[in-house]
């Protein structure tokens, strides 16, 4: 079947299946995954507490895809500390028929060493001088012409709101023109992400959502319409 998206799923490699008992497939989310491989639209978006496996799978598809594992393009060599897990070793791509192998990964925790990477290279501009939130997305901006897989991990950690909805209108037009995005986050401004399919990854492993269903969007919900119910628990 012709699709122009470079990812039509993720499955386990036959060929190099993970053990069970191994970590991440101790992670319920990671270990649905294998068992039942995860088909990809053009946009997806996956949320859940820490520890619930988002940036491993983020991380295992973008490596298996052949993106550097501390963020970049298939072209980036940088790397600082190896802290990578070994999914990718046992997955597997199912790619769009004629569909790009082009694309770009961005991490927000290995965000500084590959500001000095590029730095170092000469490639693109400065991005150490401006603020955090500014520099990623000028380097969105910059990148913008690769037409391909855009993989992220919590950029929110770097985004005021505004800049979330500033991330979330280049998203939009990072899919328009073709391209194909998986995101994994904590904010509930970048679940919002127009047309995104919603998975939420936890001890059940993961379930698709609708955005007024998911954790996330009701644990902020409750907070910001009554604080001080949360934070009372903390004088305890």
């Amino acid at each position: 079947m012709f699709s122009r998206l470079p990812l039509l799923a993720v499955e386990e490699s036959p060929e190099n299946p993970m053990p069970r008992g191994a970590w991440p497939a101790t992670v319920a989310p990671v270990r649905a995954l294998l068992d039942d491989g995860l088909p990809l639209g053009a946009a997806t978006v996956l949320v859940g507490d820490n520890g619930a496996g988002k940036s491993t799978i983020v991380e295992g598809i973008a490596m298996a895809y052949g993106l550097n594992a501390e963020g970049g393009s298939t072209g980036a060599m940088h790397r600082s500390r190896e802290s990578e897990s070994p999914l990718a070793d046992h997955l597997l791509l199912r790619r769009g028929p004629g569909a790009s192998r082009a694309g770009f990964f961005l991490r927000a925790e290995t965000m500084h060493g590959f500001y000095s990477y590029l730095e170092e290279a000469r490639i693109g501009s400065a991005l150490h001088e401006r603020s955090h939130g500014e520099s990623f997305l000028d380097l969105v901006v910059e990148r913008s012409r690769i037409r391909g897989l855009w993989v992220f991990d919590e950029p929110e950690s770097a985004l005021s709101l505004p800049g979330c909805l500033a991330l979330i209108g280049l998203l939009r037009d990072l899919v328009a023109g073709g391209s194909q995005v998986i995101m994994a986050t904590h904010s509930p401004v970048l679940a919002a992400l127009p047309g995104a399919d919603l998975l939420e990854l936890g001890e059940w492993g993961t379930r698709r959502s609708d955005y007024d269903s998911l954790d996330l969007v009701r644990g902020w919900r409750g907070f910001l319409d009554d604080p001080r119910r949360y934070l009372r628990h903390l004088d305890g």
